[in-house]
């Protein structure tokens, strides 16, 4: 794992784990679990994770544009988890009143050789991996 991914996981761990009145929010408790759970995954925490709207994503490389190849989780208001991806367009995978399945639906559907990330944007880990396919 790169610095770089490690720095990542801090900062999503971080904010994650901030005290904030349950007010604030009802997805905050949910969404803290989630990060917790799929830091804890070794398959997962080689990726970079970067979050918005309550939803944890993963990529494989570092830098805006990420990849888009791998489905991401996010909490709902009564507690449980989306499954969708991987794109925006894909239909939602599934729903779940764990934070552990929905984790354990992204390994089973990540793409063949995941990891480690690629420091780099989506546009330079495609001309890469043509590269080395080519060899």
């Amino acid at each position: 794992m790169t610095n770089t991914v490690e720095a990542a996981w801090h900062q999503v761990l971080t904010t994650a784990g901030e005290a904030r009145p349950p007010e604030e929010s009802p997805l905050f408790a949910p969404f803290a679990e989630l990060v917790l759970v799929a830091h804890a995954e070794p398959r997962l925490r080689q990726l970079y994770p970067w979050t918005g709207m309550w939803e944890l994503h993963f990529s494989r490389c570092t830098e805006i544009r990420y990849t888009w190849d791998i489905p991401y989780v996010g909490a709902l208001e009564d507690g449980r988890y989306y499954v969708e991806g991987p794109s925006r367009t894909s239909p939602r995978i599934a729903e779940t009143d764990s934070a552990q399945a929905a984790v354990t639906m992204v390994i089973d559907r990540l793409p063949p050789n995941c990891g480690p990330t690629f420091i780099g944007n989506a546009e330079e880990l495609a001309a890469y991996e043509r590269a080395k396919g080519s060899r």
